[in-house]
């Protein structure tokens, strides 16, 4: 048979996740609670939106997918991440009272960043961030929606960082060496993302998250994963190899245009529902006590 190479992450990202499997533990196991805490608040469950962009209105409705699943977000009591915006359209996702980190892009125009990261503050957000995974494009710099990025250094995420009170995320971690950056100049979190597979032959996140997990040892960093999540069983995995939760993506998209928030209260039940289940079958009563000892691969 012909080998046929493939470049796709999101390919590569699919078959290494679901080469992982579960043993199971039934034997003084419990009923397990899928309560988590970050930055200092008790969420629902370890399972967080994704920080979705340029989402219009489904199918009529009055409100746009952004605000639709930011009031889910909040209904569930799930932490709440929004990408590239202005500042109109985020009061909005504001107004929805959802917890929410707005993750702003690397700019070209630093005023703006700074701008957007200041006026998220002022109304509320749960947190701010960066999207460092779009600094660059196949012919240099990148350009999204017309806007020109720039190359951030260390420097100046760590003067982002110091000029707000929030936690601040940042987005696109794929290598200890980023992490400990990261962590070195005050980050609070980190998303371990390859961005929908931007980079050819992407390393999967979840393949990379035991090394980061150990390079972060003792340092105040929560761990976010993203890339392909779609179930209990994906969120349990990356807890398992050492992130903090897992954010859904692409996955929720079907269930938010058919139904919009309803759609997607409905999707993140489905995906906590499956992650208690096999917690309970593992024998982790809580989602701090989840580690790597019933994964094999």
């Amino acid at each position: 048979m012909e080998y046929t190479r493939i470049s796709d992450a999101n390919i590569i990202t699919a078959k290494y996740m679901d080469s992982i499997l579960i043993k199971e533990r039934l034997i003084d196991s419990v009923v397990a609670d899928t309560k988590t805490e970050f930055f200092g608040e008790t969420f629902d469950m370890p399972v967080f939106t994704p920080a979705f962009s340029h989402l219009g209105k489904y199918n009529g409705r009055d409100l746009t997918g952004l605000e639709e699943y930011s009031i889910a977000a909040k209904n569930k009591n799930i932490l709440n991440f929004v990408g590239m915006m202005e500042n109109d359209l985020f009061a909005k996702i504001a107004a929805t009272g959802a917890k929410t980190v707005r993750i702003v892009k690397p700019y070209a125009d630093n005023g703006k960043v700074r701008d957007q990261m200041q006026y998220a503050e002022s109304i509320g957000a749960f947190g701010i961030g960066m999207d460092i995974d779009h600094i660059f494009g196949t012919t240099g710099l990148d350009i999204v929606i017309g806007e020109q990025m720039a190359v951030q250094t260390a420097d100046m995420l760590a003067s982002y960082i110091e000029s707000s009170k929030l936690p601040f995320v940042v987005k696109g971690v794929l290598s200890a060496e980023d992490a400990v950056k990261c962590a070195e100049i005050g980050a609070k979190a980190i998303i371990v993302s390859h961005h929908h597979g931007r980079l050819p032959y992407a390393v999967p996140p979840m393949m990379v998250l035991p090394e980061i997990k150990e390079a972060l040892e003792g340092k105040d960093v929560k761990i976010i994963v993203d890339c392909g999540i779609a179930s209990g069983a994906d969120v349990y995995k990356a807890i398992a190899l050492g992130a903090d939760a897992a954010a859904v993506g692409r996955s929720m998209l079907p269930a938010l245009e058919k139904e919009g928030v309803e759609g997607v209260e409905k999707f993140l039940q489905s995906v906590s529902d499956e992650l208690r289940f096999i917690m309970s079958c593992t024998g982790y009563a809580t989602v701090s006590k989840i580690d790597g000892d019933c994964l094999c691969f």
